[in-house]
């Protein structure tokens, strides 16, 4: 199906809803839940998904899973068209129970657009299940990417990360944070740690690369990108890049 609205989604009978969408950049999906959970592909473009625990940045020929009930907001930072599956939660017992970005196989992302032309099935013999089924099958063997920002469960530390991710700047240190905040440095970095599953500086690390990646998507060049965030040359953000996501900018996009 293709440009459906979000309510009919939600009324579409079966355990497998897939639907295709086309957005212009700047389009904002408001936050929302679905009983289903969903699988987000970007065949183009890059999409931001924000929900209470972490943001997600979702590059080009890249998915992100959300589990089903969490709530969530969907920003397109470039012309995006977005494939989605749906998937009722009895079928997606064996999948992830938490967000996450995956890359998509060449098969997965071919089912994903065979299946966005489908009508929804509810007969397991039928064409339209099986392609489903194998989809959950690559699905649930596509490896997890390193793009995810978690915040903290704790108020104000989430509010400074969410600062954060609108300027951030390899230079701020955790002693200018423990100030901000009135906390000791061995409380911050225990609860830092605990929350979020990062150090401070791996943290951040995380954060540059995911306000980097959305202007690399749209052209920006890199050495642009690293006076922009703070770093003193292109080669030291590069270095960053490459340590992160295995490869260097312009060989990582170039894959996608």
């Amino acid at each position: 199906m293709r440009d459906v609205q979000p309510h009919e989604i939600e009324a579409t009978p079966g355990p497998f809803v897939a639907v295709g969408a086309r957005y212009d950049g700047g389009h904002h999906v408001a936050r929302h839940r679905h009983w289903r959970a969903q699988f987000l592909y970007a065949a183009e473009g890059v999409a931001l998904v924000d929900t209470d625990l972490g943001n997600w940045v979702v590059p080009p020929e890249r998915a992100v899973w959300i589990p089903a009930e969490v709530a969530h907001e969907v920003t397109m930072l470039a012309p995006v068209d977005l494939l989605n599956l749906y998937v009722a939660p009895s079928a997606a017992a064996a999948l992830p129970q938490a967000c996450r970005v995956v890359g998509v196989s060449a098969l997965a992302a071919s089912l994903l657009r065979e299946a966005a032309e489908l009508t929804p099935s509810n007969d397991p013999a039928s064409r339209e299940h099986l392609i489903y089924s194998l989809l959950l099958l690559e699905i649930a063997r596509a490896p997890e990417l390193p793009l995810t920002v978690p915040f903290p469960g704790d108020p104000r530390l989430a509010a400074r990360c969410r600062r954060y991710l609108e300027q951030p700047s390899p230079h701020q240190t955790i002693d200018d944070w423990c100030e901000e905040l009135a906390m000791s440095r061995r409380s911050f970095t225990r609860r830092f740690r605990a929350e979020t599953g990062f150090g401070f500086a791996a943290w951040c690390r995380q954060a540059c690369l995911l306000a980097a990646l959305p202007r690399l998507a749209a052209g920006v060049p890199i050495t642009t990108i690293a006076f922009d965030l703070g770093y003193d040359s292109a080669s030291a953000f590069a270095t960053m890049f490459r340590r992160t996501l295995g490869a260097a900018p312009s060989r990582f996009l170039a894959a996608a």
